[in-house]
């Protein structure tokens, strides 16, 4: 005879309600892919439960995505960014898999990256498309180029190497997911996630993975010079915040050199002559050169609050593990007690 559920147990079911595997899908006017893009992951992880969010479609997305037996959801702030913030706010889950609802990534890869993920204790995995055939498939060569120079600047910067910096392809543990901030709200996204699990000391892992082009009447929604240079500014606007005493250093060292440029031949002058005939230039080096310390000072200041950051994320990130250990037990306790 089974057991009436306590107080207690109602509140222990909620974590039952989290999923194993989560797969997410931000569609924005997909209707000619939606329905593969979800039946191609059912198959590839039976046991996930597939996540579609729309973001104001007006080409049927979301009732295709249903039909296919996805659960659908709607996010109205329009962009990328903003979805994956309702979805990450939303959705509990041991694995998430992030996706687009173009068609362009094989579901096949998913297990792999789920595995690393679980069993491995991956915090991210970056499913790779530059080291396949992303570079013959995809007919947009500013694209190509694009993606070559933010891999090299975000490796070269922060001293990584993650193969593939804007695949929209990923799969993320719990604790990366209820501990990352989601401030972007366009395409520059991934780009922001990549720095962030860097800056973190995230594990990442890559799989590399086949790209194939978006099918023929299937439209992007990227801007190749307008999202490029957003992409550009948020790796400057990262670097300054996540390296603020490199960034202001750098400054301040460019500005020093700049002074002491200027400021030789008016030494020289006084030294052969004993006058200053260039006072105009003389105040500029001296104001060019506080400044320069002014920069430096503040890269120091902003260098040891990063560091009080960084402790206080460590703290944040085992309050998060906690509660998914919790979670689980809670889980686990309330199957044993109702089977009971």
């Amino acid at each position: 005879m089974k057991s009436k559920l306590t107080k207690n147990d109602t509140g222990a079911m909620k974590y039952m309600m989290r999923d194993s595997v989560a797969v997410l899908i931000p569609c924005y006017n997909e209707s000619r892919t939606i329905e593969k893009v979800v039946l191609d992951f059912k198959r590839a992880l039976p046991q996930a439960t597939i996540y579609v969010y729309d973001n104001n479609s007006t080409d049927g997305t979301a009732d295709i995505a249903a039909r296919a037996g996805a659960v659908v959801r709607r996010e109205r702030m329009q962009g990328k960014g903003n979805v994956i913030r309702r979805m990450f706010r939303e959705i509990d889950a041991d694995c998430y898999i992030m996706t687009d609802g173009d068609d362009t990534y094989p579901a096949e890869n998913a297990p792999e990256m789920v595995r690393l993920v679980l069993e491995e204790q991956a915090d991210m995995v970056v499913g790779d498309r530059l080291s396949s055939t992303y570079f013959t498939q995809n007919k947009r060569p500013f694209h190509n180029m694009g993606n070559s120079v933010v891999r090299a600047a975000i490796n070269g910067l922060f001293r990584s190497d993650i193969k593939d910096i804007m695949t929209g392809y990923r799969a993320f543990s719990y604790a990366f997911v209820k501990t990352y901030p989601v401030l972007a709200k366009g395409f520059e996204i991934e780009t922001d996630m990549t720095i962030h699990a860097i800056n973190r000391r995230m594990l990442v892992r890559n799989v590399i993975v086949d790209y194939r082009d978006r099918p023929s009447g299937s439209v992007s929604k990227l801007n190749t010079f307008s999202d490029g240079a957003r992409v550009l500014l948020t790796i400057a606007k990262l670097y300054k915040n996540y390296r603020p005493f490199a960034f202001f250093g750098l400054l301040a060292l460019l500005l020093g050199c700049v002074s002491v440029g200027f400021f030789i031949p008016v030494l020289l002058e006084y030294l052969r002559t004993g006058l200053v005939p260039r006072f105009p230039t003389l105040i500029a080096c001296c104001v060019t050169l506080l400044a320069a310390l002014l920069l430096f000072i503040a890269g120091l200041i902003l260098s040891t609050l990063q560091a009080k950051d960084e402790r206080d994320f460590e703290f944040q990130l085992q309050q998060v593990c906690d509660r998914q250990k919790l979670g689980s037990t809670s889980a686990e306790e309330t199957r044993t007690h109702l089977s009971a």
